[in-house]
């Protein structure tokens, strides 16, 4: 039995298992009950107003992969979610909490932190205290010594360093796995392996050519936030709380999971903050208002939203280019950001187990999904028809023709 709250823990949940049902559906609303966490504060302000509207968001009509018709609310019951939201021009027209999830309950976002910690590159960016094209090496001159040398953080950004490292969670050699044991989300398979994530990180090694094709690699956000970190000269929870969680209006503050039980552990930066529902929203909106938050506040520069949405010169060639299959042919990826069609208006974070933010700046929607998935890897069709769902939906309320 893993530590923390056992009179709430499910029976038998274990570091081996609580990413799979039946215990994944408590262990990602309870992460702070069983592994080591630091708070993100969300400030002493009040919270983003978003006003409730009325729409009949779950009876909207669309059309699942496999060709069936279906409705927004079948996708959303069969793809085990937790919880859904959809805000239109800042007002919330669905909110919607399913299977225990509360509306002020941290959830956690997996991958769709790696959009976070790129707004607090943004920031800091903006603030003149990270240069995108500097080599990694100048905020932190160990990783001269490991394969990040010569890569630059725009690299990291688009996840185009050369570095070898695999996300297949089906291969049980995988580097996933191993960052998983080192930084305490599975048991220690081999006592030699580093201590520390930050140790981790300086192991790896270069395989191919530094800024060449997209290739998912987790590990890339792990060094964006250390980088940041020495940048921003304070931790990750108390620098996202001053540049990012504090100027969004959340509601809820967030965590970040550590890598070690001490507090001074480092944060998993890649996949471990926790955050609720609607805060979700609030920082999507960032990217609908131009870097300006629903409270009025600039947390991000114009530029920044910009350049992400945009893309660089060879973004999509690059995203084109990935040894694995994306399944979002003619998208990018951008600044931790994915983009599924060829044009720019339909942004996506993306976390495993079903965490998705939605953004679509032509019909000023913000959608988010938190879920319980019963696998821990990829799982297309269940993002896909996700994503099918919330584009009928931005599609209804815009009111586009046909």
């Amino acid at each position: 039995m893993i530590g923390g709250e056992p009179d709430r823990a499910p029976a038998g949940m274990t570091l081996d298992n609580w990413l799979s049902s039946p215990y994944s559906h408590w262990a990602f609303q309870h992460i702070e009950d069983f592994m080591p966490t630091a708070v993100i504060p969300r400030g002493s302000g009040p919270a983003a107003a978003l006003p409730a509207a009325t729409a009949p968001i779950a009876e909207i009509r669309l059309t699942r992969t496999d060709g069936d018709d279906t409705t927004v609310g079948a996708v959303m019951s069969a793809t085990a979610t937790d919880g859904w939201a959809v805000a239109h021009r800042g007002s919330m027209v669905a909110e919607e909490y399913l299977d225990g999830l509360q509306p002020l309950t941290r959830h956690l976002l997996f991958s769709v932190s790696k959009s976070l910690v790129a707004a607090v590159v943004g920031a800091l960016h903006g603030a003149g205290a990270i240069e995108l094209h500097a080599p990694v090496t100048r905020y932190i001159p160990a990783m001269a010594n490991c394969g990040y040398a010569g890569a630059t953080v725009r690299h990291l950004l688009d996840m185009r360093s050369g570095i070898a490292f695999s996300e297949n969670y089906d291969d049980p050699a995988a580097e996933i796995h191993v960052r998983e044991q080192v930084i305490g989300w599975r048991t220690k398979s081999n006592a030699d392996l580093p201590a520390t994530l930050r140790d981790y990180l300086l192991t790896l090694r270069q395989n191919v050519s530094h800024g060449g094709p997209f290739e998912y690699r987790s590990c890339e956000t792990d060094v964006l936030g250390w980088i940041c970190e020495v940048a921003g000269g304070q931790r990750m929870p108390e620098l996202m709380s001053e540049l990012l969680w504090s100027r969004i209006g959340a509601q809820c503050d967030a965590t970040i999971a550590l890598d070690t039980a001490d507090t001074a552990g480092t944060g998993i930066f890649d996949g471990g903050i926790s955050a609720c529902l609607t805060d979700m929203i609030r920082f999507g909106s960032l990217f609908l208002r131009d870097g300006v938050s629903l409270s009025g506040q600039h947390v991000v520069p114009a530029a920044w939203v910009a350049d992400t949405v945009d893309g660089g010169p060879d973004s999509r060639q690059a995203f084109a280019a990935s040894p694995d299959d994306t399944h979002m042919p003619g998208g990018m990826y951008r600044n931790q950001f994915w983009f599924p069609y060829p044009g720019s208006n339909v942004t996506l974070c993306v976390g495993m187990c079903g965490q998705m933010i939605y953004v679509n700046r032509a019909a000023d929607v913000v959608a988010a999904k938190l879920s319980s998935r019963p696998v821990s890897h990829d799982d297309p069709q269940s993002q896909a028809n996700t994503l099918r769902a919330f584009d009928a939906v931005a599609h209804q309320l815009a009111g586009f023709p046909g």
